[in-house]
């Protein structure tokens, strides 16, 4: 098994170039009836007729192609067109033609609502395409379908919704059900799309996109590091799991730093330390002494991985001290205020770039401006190209946390998560990832393994205490520590009959 691909606009475009030659029946032949089997399930049980609003373009031509096979089956369709027929494209004119020949026609504005509302509205405007907001009369159809009772199919991409970034262009439709074709874009993943997109069903209508064009992008899933998903043998010690060790902790904010420790500690660190700043921090931490609490000038010569920047400060202190850890020889996450401290230090940055071991950034979006000099907004706009280019920047192993998290490699590839609910919108979640990814690294995953690990394994958490009724309003993130462990130790149970039997090693290469 492998992971799901995800192909931005000009990828599938590309794919659809090679293959429309040779398409038989046409894409949007293949597209609209494939739209047409998810409506058709749709509305299974619920009765009454179907809206099907189309725009001016190929979007426009899939959704006559769906009302032509729902009316076939013997289903009331209204198809209300915003295109001038004359000037449709070639297969949008033939898919208008054939719904005519069908005993369709269509109106220029959309009805009143019928009685018993309708059974589904089909959102056929706009497509992959589309790079600027909606307008006139098309952007008030979109108000109106919003606000009406009833699910929301949209074809392809809800219409108003960036494919390759996820951003709304003002009005948007709120689809709750998506068709998309051929393979997933970036932007039914990320920023607005999950909250415009609802369940995405991926048709690929008869194309294998990756012998077209090899995927740069992926869906997160456990697939990505399932060889990592070792389960342990009885003779072992704790010395075979790693030290880990977090850095940070100034006054004030001792409470981010062990909190990655403890999830360190929690997804198995074989020994965690806790290094603090200020001489009045704390020798023990009693809601969990496990852990090893030491000033930073105390901290162990020779950790397995590092994590720095939970509660660190920006400091002079914070400064020197960020410097010396960064040339050190181990895998090494920088978090909160390292990445901080690197963006504002260019001696520091040339540092992490200069590294030979293994580095993680883990930003959110304004740690992620600041580190390309530039504004969270402007990362926002584009996550997929901010992260790549924080990665290639860096030379390092990058996780842009937010809606549908992207971790980028140094050498250009990319991958979404999808997992991850807004419970998570609380302090202190990012020290937490932090620990995660420490953990593994510590236990000698690789770390572009562990990275797309901890990211997945942090959402599942969080998903997995709202689906046990804790949150997601007034969820914490200590909450997902727990939870963090027993998936973690769920997704070893079940993948330890298909992995081969054996202990990590230590080496360096990612």
């Amino acid at each position: 098994m492998s992971a799901t691909p995800v192909y931005s606009v000009r990828d599938i475009l590309e794919i659809e170039r090679q293959c429309l030659p040779d398409a038989r029946p046409s894409l949007m032949e293949r597209a609209g009836c494939a739209a047409a089997e998810d409506a058709a399930r749709l509305i299974a049980d619920r009765p009454g007729p179907v809206l099907i609003v189309c725009g001016p373009g190929n979007n426009g031509g899939d959704g006559l192609v769906l009302a032509r096979e729902l009316r076939r089956s013997g289903r009331k369709t209204v198809v209300v067109s915003g295109g001038d027929f004359p000037r449709l494209p070639k297969d949008a004119a033939h898919a208008h033609a054939s719904f005519i020949r069908a005993g369709g026609q269509t109106l220029a504005d959309l009805p009143a609502t019928p009685e018993g509302g309708w059974a589904l509205i089909v959102d056929a405007l706009f497509g992959i395409g589309l790079q600027r907001p909606i307008e006139g009369r098309i952007r008030e159809w979109i108000d109106i379908l919003n606000a009406l009772p009833a699910p929301r199919l949209s074809i392809d991409v809800p219409s108003g919704l960036e494919a390759d970034t996820g951003r709304a262009l003002g009005t948007c439709i709120r689809a709750t059900h998506t068709t998309t074709f051929i393979a997933l874009k970036p932007g039914l993943l990320t920023l607005d799309g999950p909250d415009h997109c609802g369940e995405i069903s991926l048709q690929r209508i008869g194309i294998d996109a990756a012998a077209h064009v090899p995927p740069a992008g992926h869906r997160i899933d456990t697939d990505l590091f399932a060889a990592h998903l070792v389960p342990r043998l009885h003779n072992t010690h704790k010395g075979i799991y790693g030290d880990a060790c977090v850095v940070g902790g100034a006054p004030g904010m001792v409470g981010a730093t062990l909190l990655a420790a403890r999830a360190a500690l929690w997804l198995g660190a074989g020994r965690v330390y806790a290094c603090l700043l200020g001489s009045s921090a704390p020798s023990i931490d009693p809601g969990q002494p496990e852990l090893m609490l030491r000033p930073v000038d105390l901290m162990p010569e020779h950790p397995s991985a590092i994590a720095i920047g939970p509660g660190l400060g920006t400091e002079e202190d914070a400064r020197r001290l960020l410097k010396t850890i960064i040339p050190r020889n181990v895998p090494l996450l920088l978090d909160a205020d390292a990445l901080n401290l690197v963006s504002l230090r260019p001696a520091l940055a040339d540092a992490v770039k200069a590294r030979k071991a293994p580095t993680l950034l883990t930003p959110h979006p304004a740690e992620a401006g600041r580190l390309l000099g530039t504004s969270a907004s402007e990362v926002q706009e584009n996550r997929l190209a901010a992260a790549i280019e924080i990665a290639h920047k860096y030379h390092a192993f990058t996780a842009l946390k937010g809606c549908g998290s992207i971790i980028a490699t140094p050498d250009g590839r990319w991958f979404i998560n999808t997992t991850g609910n807004p419970g998570m919108a609380s302090a202190g979640m990012g020290d937490v990832l932090s620990g995660l990814a420490l953990a593994l690294l510590a236990q000698g995953w690789p770390a572009e393994a562990a990275l797309t690990c901890a990211v997945h394994l942090h959402g599942a958490a969080a998903d997995q205490l709202v689906a046990n009724g804790i949150g997601p309003v007034g969820l914490t993130a200590g909450e997902t520590i727990a939870a963090a462990r027993g998936v973690f130790n769920t997704w070893l149970r079940t993948s330890g009959s298909t992995v081969e039997r054996s202990m990590p090693g230590r080496a360096f290469d990612a």
